[in-house]
């Protein structure tokens, strides 16, 4: 039998939102405090080190005092994090290291200590896309959600109902950027940042960080962690395009698809059996892909499952109960806080808790649908 891997710590920084005073790497190594305190361990327990962009896992772990056996800098768009669990899983099995930590730092809104920027005009984007007018995710995605809606009927209102269902979860919790109450008319009336695209249907600009620590279960027994251990029960990664003029399908997510469905049969489950999910919500169509792509509903139903509360408080299948990267945060890099999220629920810790959660799964996704992972969680093991 495969060793169980588990994560036995997770902890984002002690505020969220804006921080002008701290840098991107005092969030990484905030982070990475709160997360080894939250499982109980010191630095000296671990020899893994796994993070994205600057600084990467080689100054994390030399600034905290650590001496790694294994390291991952795996790049690939917000979802990174999620490659990394995944990753670690990996190492840890085949006896390359014991422990990881990964870990996300980024001054998204106050830009200290973050690079500039920028794609130069030998990029795949400065000389394919930026010609034709689109640079940067509001203008791009908007590539995909038009044609989705045209293809599907996906209704203005449809797509607003996402951001409402987002709010009705960061409206019970504290840490939210965003927590008041909108109508579907309240989003429709916020300014147009790129069509069909209204403000409260893009994701928040933030900063913030957090962590994760990563073992096996036989560790954490011998470590003695503080708290119960999330098994990460499957695991799936894929990728599809660079750049999104060069997606199969602008209405479907391959990376999507396939991620999801590797998650699902490596841990042996079925929709069914899932109580909590978490997709990454960068911009409102996201979700939308998600939930069809991982098949959860039918091609061309998931605004109106939304719109009918499904996904709210309430509903069958919760989703995005911290508020997501439209109205609890989003850094530039979202899917630390959406495991994070997904633990929480798994402990029973969470702002917004949700009754008798036993099996989550988050769907993160890389760039404008360049790349995706999908980890199956539990608070028991298969």
């Amino acid at each position: 039998m495969s060793t169980d891997i588990v994560i036995v710590g997770a902890a984002e920084t002690d505020e969220i939102g804006r921080l002008p005073d701290r840098s991107v790497f005092e969030l990484h190594l905030e982070g990475a405090c709160n997360a080894l305190a939250d499982a109980g361990l010191t630095k000296d327990d671990v020899d893994g080190v796994a993070t994205v962009g600057t600084p990467g896992p080689v100054q994390v772990a030399h600034a905290l005092g650590i001496t790694p056996a294994w390291l991952d800098g795996t790049s690939v768009g917000g979802t990174s994090f999620l490659f990394h669990v995944r990753h670690a899983l990996a190492a840890i099995r085949a006896g390359l290291c014991h422990t990881v930590l990964i870990t996300h730092g980024e001054s998204g809104r106050s830009r200290v200590g973050a690079p500039p920027r920028a794609f130069g005009r030998d990029s795949l984007p400065g000389q394919f896309e930026l010609p034709y007018g689109t640079m940067g995710p509001a203008t791009t995605f908007t590539v995909t959600a038009l044609r989705y809606m045209k293809e599907t009927g996906l209704t203005h209102e449809q797509l607003a109902s996402v951001a409402v269902a987002q709010r009705r979860w960061s409206s019970r919790n504290p840490r939210a950027a965003m927590r008041d109450l909108v109508t579907v008319e309240d989003v429709l009336a916020s300014r147009l940042v790129a069509y069909p695209f209204h403000l409260l249907e893009c994701c928040l600009v933030t900063d913030g960080g957090g962590a994760l620590v990563v073992t096996s279960r036989e560790r954490a027994e011998a470590l003695g962690t503080r708290k119960p251990p999330v098994y990460v029960l499957g695991s799936g990664e894929s990728a599809e395009s660079p750049i999104i003029s060069q997606m199969e399908d602008f209405t479907t997510s391959r990376s999507f698809r396939l991620s999801s469905q590797a998650a699902f049969a490596d841990a042996k489950i079925t929709h069914a059996d899932v109580d909590h999910l978490m997709i990454y919500d960068a911009f409102a169509h996201v979700p939308i892909y998600g939930l069809e792509d991982m098949g959860f509903v039918g091609r061309g139903e998931a605004g109106a499952f939304i719109e009918e509360g499904h996904t709210s408080p309430g509903g069958r299948l919760p989703m995005n109960t911290n508020g997501g990267g439209l109205s609890y945060t989003h850094t530039g890099m979202y899917g630390m806080f959406a495991m994070q999220e997904s633990i929480r629920q798994l402990r029973g810790e969470a702002a917004a808790q949700v009754p008798d959660v036993e099996v989550g799964v988050v769907l993160g996704n890389g760039g404008m649908f360049m790349s995706a992972a999908t980890l199956v969680l539990g608070n028991r093991r298969s």
